[in-house]
This record gives C-alpha cells, structure tokens and sequence, in this order.
C-alpha cells in the first residue's frame, strides 16, 4: 500500500516538474488553469448575484468595494483567462478538425501574442472607467 502511494506522489511530482516541457505542455497546463479558473469564476458570479435579492441595500455598497483598483485588477485577470482560454480553445478545436495541424505550435503562440495584446487593450479600458 505504501508503495502505491509512493509511486503516486512521485508521479504528481514528475507532473508538476516544469523543467524539459514543450509549448503543447504549457498551451495544455494553460487551458486546464484557466478552465479552473472560469468556472470557479462563474459559482462567484452566481453567489454575487444573489445579492439583488436584496435589493439597493445590499447592492450599493457591494459597487463601491468592486470599484476599488483590487477589484478592477481582478476583472483584468478574469478577462486574461477569457482570452486565452478561449483562444487556446480556439486552435484546439482547428487543429481537432484537421486545420493548420502542422502549425499548431505557430498557431499558439500567435493565439498568445494575440491574448496578451487584447489583455492590455482591456486592461486600459478597464482602469480608465
């Protein structure tokens, strides 16, 4: 039994060892967090908006705090997971349909290239509300 265990702490270790690995094991590890992230965001999401069930009360001064520059800093990183999540979905699902499957690696870093500029677009838009 002790020894099962041992082989799968060592093989969650292995996983976790980023030394050696290639762009498909971070476009892979990318896709994977930021999927996490999404929908850990989307439970959030659903608690909060059950926050107008109690009406202006409960509401204003919840707008106050989320208008705080921690708050704006949090949506830039949600709207960096909706990016590269989606993007990275995006030659996932080319590459799956037998589009530009020698290019992939091109692809994805074009996607990247291509997240980050409109994470920085967003991020202006954001803060200069």
């Amino acid at each position: 039994m002790a020894m099962a265990q041992d082989s799968k702490l060592k093989r969650a270790a292995h996983w976790a060892d980023v030394r050696g690995r290639g762009l498909g094991m971070w476009a892979y590890v990318l896709n994977r967090v930021t999927g996490i992230g999404l929908v850990v965001y989307l439970y959030i999401h659903l608690v909060v908006l059950s926050m107008l069930t109690g009406g202006p009360a409960a509401w204003d001064p919840f707008i106050k705090v989320v208008r705080s520059p921690l708050f704006l800093g949090l949506d830039v990183v949600l709207i960096s997971g909706w990016l590269i999540h989606g993007l990275n979905g995006l030659r996932v699902t080319l590459t799956g349909v037998g589009l530009g499957v020698r290019a992939q690696k091109a692809m994805f870093v074009g996607f990247m290239a291509l997240a980050a500029i409109g994470i920085v677009a967003m991020a202006l838009l954001v803060f200069r509300s």
